[in-house]
């Protein structure tokens, strides 16, 4: 699956911020990034402290940017640059503590041109992560939030590899229809970014009005706003999960759907249901998870579990650098 997006950041090589440059995962993917030659990390932090980290646990950093906050040449660019997106909320003495700090900074880095790409929250919550993106990068002309969807791969029964989207699994708690019609399309293409030829189930404990309630009215009307916004993609719900699988299940429940069957898109009615959901998946299923892949902003940023590997951190990396020309 990375193959493609390693090719193309071969062709256009970028660069990607890390919020963290002491942590030991973003060493170690930095040095394997930097042994491939087709991303060049910009670690976020003091110079000795990240040598002497990379030293100590044997990691060869050597071709990556450092950029200290403490004495970056451009900080008084920056924080006018800072004072001016953020008019009348932020001062200069604010926009100089809130530099200081490695998720501000960095973001920063790339909303001036320094970087293309950033990943963070390996020490980071997600809303540290999130908030400076949606108050510097901002969300892209057309896009009303910004939402977040799961890859998941396992390998096929036919020997190939089986990919599936999942959304919103991490940002919104409560999307309402119009949010959820927006957090479909996105995902649609996400998924299409990644080779899936998108088939997306609004997902339910209903399917086609064999449930009632408050819950399944949203997800069909989230469904048919979707629709009307994007007429060319294969969209259906309401939809049961099993309905939205099985073959032999939407022969009975849903026959003429054109989803139902072979959903591979799908969109949960809440944070909940989408977090347990993914992760199901991905504990039981043998699925592999990559994300959380942020839709909707400017500038591809993403998120990292704090709980993440050194494996995990050079997948996402690459995953938000080959974005970069997507704008998700």
């Amino acid at each position: 699956m990375f193959e493609f997006l390693i090719q193309k950041l071969k062709a256009h090589p970028r660069k990607i911020v890390f919020t963290e440059g002491t942590d030991p995962r973003i060493l170690e993917a930095s040095a394997r990034l930097l042994s491939g030659t087709f991303l060049t990390p910009v670690l976020v932090g003091n110079a000795d402290e990240i040598q002497a980290a990379a030293e100590e646990i044997g990691f060869n950093i050597r071709g990556a940017e450092i950029v200290d906050p403490e004495n970056f040449a451009d900080m008084e660019k920056m924080v006018a640059a800072l004072v001016e997106l953020r008019k009348g909320k932020v001062d200069e003495a604010k926009a100089r503590t809130m530099l200081k700090q490695g998720n501000y900074f960095g973001t920063m880095l790339v909303k001036m041109g320094y970087a293309d790409s950033l990943l963070g929250g390996a020490t980071y919550s997600t809303a540290d992560t999130v908030r400076p993106a949606l108050q510097i990068i901002k969300t892209k002309p057309g896009s009303k939030i910004v939402s977040s969807c799961f890859i998941l791969v396992r390998p096929s029964a036919t020997g190939d590899r089986e990919v599936l989207a999942m959304a919103d699994c991490a940002i919104n708690i409560k999307p309402n229809e119009d949010e959820l019609a927006d957090i479909a399309i996105e995902t649609a293409k996400t998924a299409k970014v990644f080779g899936i030829d998108p088939k997306v189930a609004f997902l339910s404990y209903s399917t086609l009005g064999s449930g009632a309630g408050e819950d399944v009215d949203k997800m069909r009307n989230a469904c048919a706003k979707a629709k009307a916004a994007a007429p060319d993609l294969a969209i259906d719900g309401e939809l049961q999960f099993d309905a939205a699988v099985s073959p032999r299940v939407a022969k009975t429940k849903c026959p003429d759907s054109n989803v139902a069957g072979h959903a591979n898109t799908f969109v949960f009615p809440d944070i909940n249901a989408g977090n347990i959901g993914y992760k199901i998946c991905q504990r039981m299923g043998g699925f592999d998870a990559y994300g959380p892949i942020l839709q909707g902003l400017n500038a591809p940023i993403n998120d990292l579990s704090r709980g993440c590997n050194a494996q995990e951190v050079y997948s996402m990396a690459i995953i938000t650098a080959g974005l970069c020309d997507e704008k998700l």
